[in-house]
């Protein structure tokens, strides 16, 4: 694979990593709220090695030619951040670092819990579709050494690399500066909460038309 295309590709996927969205949102309520932030570090990067898959397998080329299914993602996308945000703000009155001792029975369903979030909140997140369907072909080339799913799949494990790296170094600084501070920890919480819950608004906001064209033209067809 061209060298300059996977530095090009990295400088645009970290710059995008950087940008807080729901994946930090979610990566600083569990820097406070988890023992280990690890299962959700873990869950988010997971969801981008779906698309990575997805991207090698070539459906997101089909995505792209049929705008409905990715419109119907976003929407899922929108209500689940909604969800889950809901869920951060109901929270944010116990956020802080716990020290004390669970069960290991209590562990496992509290990573897993983390794990199956975080795989949530990056598997239909509009930035990391974004990503995958629209900029990353940009530095895939046709008649490379390397296949295109090949390239598909360094240029995605590239930016899952990345992502782990950004969003351990978020939820560890978060835990860090905020350890001793419950009450500004629950603060950041909620504010995590409020951000979810604004950027599923907003997204459902943008969607609100084509949505209705798309129900219009469905009742139409019946």
């Amino acid at each position: 694979m061209d060298p300059q295309a996977l530095i090009g590709f990295l400088i645009v996927s970290v710059t995008l990593t950087c940008t807080p969205g729901p994946d930090w949102a979610y990566s600083i309520a569990a820097g406070l709220r988890e023992r280990s932030f690890a299962p959700a570090i873990a869950g988010l990067c997971s969801g981008y090695v779906l698309h990575t898959i997805l991207l090698a397998a070539g459906i997101a080329a089909l995505m792209t030619a049929v705008p409905a299914l990715l419109l119907w993602l976003t929407v899922a996308g929108a209500l689940y951040l909604l969800w889950l945000g809901a869920s951060t703000v109901k929270s944010w009155r116990g956020a802080g670092f716990s020290t004390h001792a669970a069960g290991t029975r209590a562990d496992a369903g509290t990573h897993l819990g983390a794990f199956l979030n975080g795989f949530g909140v990056s598997s239909i997140n509009p930035k990391g579709m974004l990503l995958f369907l629209a900029l990353t072909p940009q530095f895939i080339t046709p008649h490379a050494a390397f296949p295109v799913p090949v390239q598909s799949l360094i240029l995605g494990l590239a930016f899952v690399a990345s992502a782990a790296v950004i969003y351990s170094v978020v939820a560890a600084g978060s835990r860090k500066l905020l350890r001793s501070r419950p009450g500004a920890a629950r603060g950041i919480t909620l504010a995590s909460g409020i951000i979810m819950c604004g950027l599923g608004a907003v997204l459902l906001v943008e969607q609100a038309v084509p949505v209705t064209e798309a129900a219009g033209h469905l009742l139409a067809r019946g």
